[in-house]
């Protein structure tokens, strides 16, 4: 009778403890799951930005001169409906993010993501001011594709400070680089230093958060 008893009482006991683990294991999945909802993606953010720069300067570069190889209007189109469609995907990306953060970290987050529609909005009116008082053509495009890069630049300086990811903030100072360089290739080697560095450091980047991630999900020997 002790020995059923016995038994009954450490089977009962080792059901509560799978019970305790069920419900440990469940909370630990939809905390994960709650942590990548709310977290963004560095590979997807640089990989997107990354294209874009790519892409769209790469294209500039085939579509200015007398030698270009598509026709110059593509050329100035497509970096500008790549740059404001990345912007507009960038802020709904954001938001979206945001809406699983509270408190103050909210707050800082909401504000560094609408410095760069404010910021790409100013320079906008800034460069159009300064081309209607008589640049040529070849300054104007040196100063769009130079000071969008460089304010990208110090956008990503900003955002690794608050962040405090040296990853991001060298990124920042990269595109600065790449910036001030570009001016100095003339055109339409701007465009080329624009899309071959400038996009490449975004795409260098993307790649350093895919092998960061990857390396966390290999199991360690």
């Amino acid at each position: 009778m002790d020995g059923q008893e016995t038994g009954s009482a450490a089977g009962q006991s080792m059901d509560e403890t799978l019970d305790v683990s069920r419900v440990l294991s469940l909370i630990a999945e939809e905390r994960e799951h709650v942590r990548r909802r709310v977290r963004s993606d560095p590979f997807l953010l640089f990989s997107v930005w990354g294209c874009v720069w790519l892409v769209g300067f790469g294209t500039s570069y085939l579509g200015y001169g007398p030698d270009r190889v598509i026709p110059g209007w593509l050329g100035a189109a497509v970096p500008a409906v790549l740059i404001v469609t990345a912007l507009i995907w960038s802020i709904g990306y954001s938001l979206r993010i945001g809406r699983g953060v509270s408190g103050p970290s909210r707050t800082v987050a909401a504000m560094y993501g609408w410095s760069w529609s404010l910021g790409f909005g100013c320079l906008s009116v800034v460069n159009t001011a300064l081309i209607r008082r008589g640049l040529s053509s070849d300054t104007a495009a040196m100063l769009w594709s130079s000071s969008a890069l460089l304010l990208t630049g110090v956008l990503y300086l900003a955002g690794g400070m608050i962040g405090q990811d040296k990853a991001r903030y060298s990124l920042g100072a990269w595109s600065m680089l790449c910036a001030a360089g570009a001016v100095f290739a003339g055109v339409p080697g701007n465009f080329l230093v624009q899309s071959l560095a400038g996009g490449g450091g975004f795409l260098a980047m993307a790649g350093y958060h895919w092998f960061q991630r990857a390396g966390a999900r290999w199991p360690r020997s």
